[in-house]
């Protein structure tokens, strides 16, 4: 469901606006619940697994091959008109949907001959909750937490969109399941809205255009979500690199370098290992130490930051690194560059006074807001910020400091309210050890995915003892402000391909200028313009293949070169080339010169 922008400033949730997402959430929980039904009464043998409704609708996993059932049922996109018939009809019937509490004996009698709902109805009995079904009519029943509308008549405009293979809990271990997804509006005018939206997102799907643009690879020899760069992509990466590293320098940051593992002492100490134990990947014993791949860098630069005593005179201290980090990512989660097991963060740990923390954090939102600036992203329009605040009842998540929690959440509040940031709060989103500013990037299918955190921190200082001396002669504790500039590489190069569509900024762009003769006896003038370029950090390529001029230039047009330089009789005689901009079309005849300081230009500026 695409998210409008909040208003400026803080904020409590629109109660409008909250309670039509409320009432969407409902209706596409209902629609869920009917496409159900609807499968049941065209294919009886089939057993139902799970489904939620989601941030832009829904979708629900199906056993088409349960045990004794004999052959698999096969079920594709082609059988979406009759299922969505169906669908329509209950719809129409306008069912009631009622709700009912049962024990957890009559939870597993009603559902006796499903293995997934005995599975739910063992992790229900775990936390001691009673089971809650809902009924649509007199037929059809599921378990289920809700919220539902009051019946099927209230469900508004629906679409069933795709059919995929998804595993039982997401991991290979278990069963394949069916998945069917579909969406559900209030209006049919929104729905096809909904629908247009994401027939340009699927164009602009970075896993499509990363293959067809040669940026990066798999390969299942290699392993399961760890992208491969090629040439092309490297370029993008390294640029990124180059930006990041030269404004984090101007800012003040001090880079380093720190080890890809450490021993698992160091996350126990900090407190990581409980919480991301199962995302991290096996620990391995070596001599007589055990040692781990580093899920994140936060530990490495707390002992940089011990190795020697600290004086106040030295504070604020910025430590940034772009750090590889290793998280098991379940196997039927991962998506081209946007999740992955090996990834690189732009990360930094800033160790401050407690006085300094609130210009820090400014500084950083600054710093990310440049950043994406320089992108082309506007605040308010492609990205917002979440005020992610921890929750006091969970003392099993959150460490329990209740004074503590108050100071940071207030501090990170009075900053997004002093730049007048587009925010709103989320409670239960923080991290383990602190609240946290999370930049909420929009995609272009309409749905909103966190890239990147600006976290306060008073637990780790506690934990390794991060302190500093006084003017006084007294050691203090510091704070430390967890953040990422750019956010995850892998990730930002998928959101940036498909912002751009493919078509990069000149800054970006892996291969900056094709240069194009007209014929072969073009060829020598092609190579000269081109080593011109190339000496001058302008990433050109002579195409001087036998193919015709139009071939070439329709290549190139799809390759989404920013500059095709033309070369022929006309440019060879007057030392002249004749330009084609990508998106602009031919800006006629210029002097290599001319030419060039244009494009040095747009390089610096990152136009």
């Amino acid at each position: 469901m695409s998210k409008k922008s909040a208003p400026k400033g803080a904020k409590k949730p629109d109660s409008r606006r909250e309670y039509r997402e409320k009432e969407l959430y409902k209706m596409r929980h209902s629609c869920e619940h009917v496409l159900t039904q609807a499968m049941l009464k065209l294919w009886p043998k089939i057993k139902m697994a799970m489904g939620p409704a989601t941030e832009d609708g829904f979708y629900f996993d199906f056993d088409p091959s349960p045990a004794g059932s004999g052959q698999a049922l096969k079920i594709s996109e082609a059988d979406f008109p009759r299922i969505e018939a169906e669908m329509a009809k209950i719809v129409k019937d306008n069912l009631p949907i009622r709700k009912k509490i049962l024990t957890l004996a009559e939870g597993r009698k009603l559902f006796k001959d499903n293995a997934y709902k005995q599975e739910w109805l063992d992790a229900i009995k775990q936390k001691k909750q009673k089971p809650t079904v809902y009924w649509t009519g007199k037929e059809f029943v599921d378990l289920c937490a809700g919220p539902h509308v009051k019946s099927t008549g209230e469900i508004g405009a629906f679409k069933l969109l795709s059919i995929a293979g998804a595993y039982w809990h997401g991991s290979e271990k278990n069963k394949m399941l069916t998945r069917i997804y579909g969406t559900c509006f209030a209006t049919q005018k929104k729905l096809e809205a909904y629908i247009l939206q994401q027939q340009e997102a699927e164009k602009r799907d970075h896993r499509k255009l990363g293959k067809n643009l040669d940026l990066f690879v798999f390969a299942d020899i290699v392993g399961k979500g760890l992208p491969m760069l090629t040439p092309k992509g490297t370029v993008i990466r390294k640029e990124l690199e180059k930006f990041v590293l030269e404004e984090e320098t101007k800012r003040g940051y001090q880079h380093v370098i720190t080890p890809h593992l450490a021993k698992v002492e160091l996350y126990e100490k900090s407190g990581h290992y409980p919480y991301y134990k199962d995302i991290m990947y096996p620990a391995m014993q070596i001599d007589e130490e055990k040692l781990i791949l580093r899920p994140m860098t936060c530990p490495h630069h707390f002992m940089l930051y011990k190795s020697r005593p600290r004086s106040y005179k030295e504070l604020p201290v910025r430590f940034a690194e772009i750090a590889s980090q290793f998280r098991y990512e379940k196997s039927g989660e991962l998506s081209g560059l946007t999740r992955v097991r090996l990834f690189c963060l732009a990360d930094a740990h800033i160790m401050c006074a407690k006085e300094q923390a609130k210009d820090e954090i400014k500084n950083v939102l600054n710093l990310i807001d440049y950043a994406n600036s320089v992108f082309g992203l506007k605040k308010g329009i492609n990205y917002r910020y979440r005020l992610s605040l921890g929750d006091r009842k969970d003392a099993k998540k959150y460490y329990k400091d209740d004074e503590a929690w108050n100071v940071a959440e207030n501090i990170l509040r009075q900053v997004l309210k002093e730049i007048k940031a587009p925010f709103y709060e989320a409670k239960g989103e923080a991290a383990f050890y602190g609240p946290k500013i999370d930049i909420q990037m929009k995609k272009v299918n309409g749905q909103e995915e966190t890239a990147f955190t600006v976290q306060y921190d008073f637990v780790m200082p506690k934990r390794f003892e991060l302190a500093y001396t006084d003017k006084e002669g007294k050691e203090k504790e510091v704070v430390v402000i967890h953040r990422s500039s750019i956010g995850c590489f892998e990730r930002t190069m998928a959101f940036l391909i498909e912002f751009y569509a493919g078509a990069f900024p000149v800054w970006l762009s892996p291969v900056q200028v094709w240069v194009i003769p007209v014929s072969q006896k073009h060829f020598n003038y092609s190579k000269k313009i081109t080593k011109s370029l190339s000496d001058l950090g302008i990433r050109a390529e002579a195409r001087n293949e036998d193919d015709t001029l139009g071939k070439k230039i329709r290549t190139g047009e799809l390759q989404k070169i920013p500059y095709l330089l033309i070369v022929g009789d006309r440019e060879l005689k007057a030392k002249t080339v004749a330009v084609r901009q990508r998106k602009k079309g031919d800006l006629g005849a210029m002097k290599l010169d001319d030419f060039i300081s244009k494009i040095k230009k747009e390089i610096n500026q990152k136009k």
